[in-house]
């Protein structure tokens, strides 16, 4: 992993190096289009074919790439409807907090959930076709655990950043 000051990084119990600048480009590239041949991305920044491919290769070893996908408009597949959803769970044993993210990790509604501090124990990103899916998501899923407290929804007006 990169720190700001450019220097290694221990992870665990091992040492990780930073990136150089060729890493850091190739990675900004990829993330770009991530469909780029690597004869094209090496050539892009100032590489051999073969090195760039064993760089490639290096970074999704160390779990710096942890994989390729693709983006998708989600309006076009019908899920017009996003919320946050600020959770507060009623129980705090590490059984009951392992189901919740079971169950949370295994809904496809839950595009991503974090654990976090302050107010609320958890954080989800919800995507579903409409107001009426999402009720049927509250009432059928969340309201259903017994970990789950409460809920409060903010729904999401429009995306000013999304990084996917």
């Amino acid at each position: 992993m990169a720190n700001i000051f450019n220097m290694p990084t221990i992870l665990g119990n091992y040492f990780m190096p930073a990136l150089d600048a060729v890493d850091s480009q190739i990675i900004t590239l990829l993330k770009e289009d991530s469909r780029m041949s690597v004869a094209v991305l090496a050539e892009k920044v100032g590489l051999s074919t073969s090195t760039c491919w064993r760089r490639i290769s290096a970074l999704e070893k160390r779990g710096v790439i942890r994989k390729f996908s693709i983006v998708t408009d989600d309006a076009a597949l019908g899920l017009a409807f996003k919320a946050i959803v600020h959770v507060h769970l009623a129980r705090h044993s590490r059984p009951e907090i392992e189901a919740f993210y079971k169950a949370v990790r295994a809904k496809p509604e839950v595009r991503e959930c974090y654990a976090t501090t302050g107010q609320s124990d958890c954080h989800l990103f919800v995507q579903c076709a409409d107001l009426a899916a999402y009720n049927r998501f509250l009432d059928g899923f969340l309201y259903d655990m017994p970990a789950v407290a409460s809920a409060q929804t903010n729904m999401v007006l429009r995306t000013i950043k999304s990084e996917a």
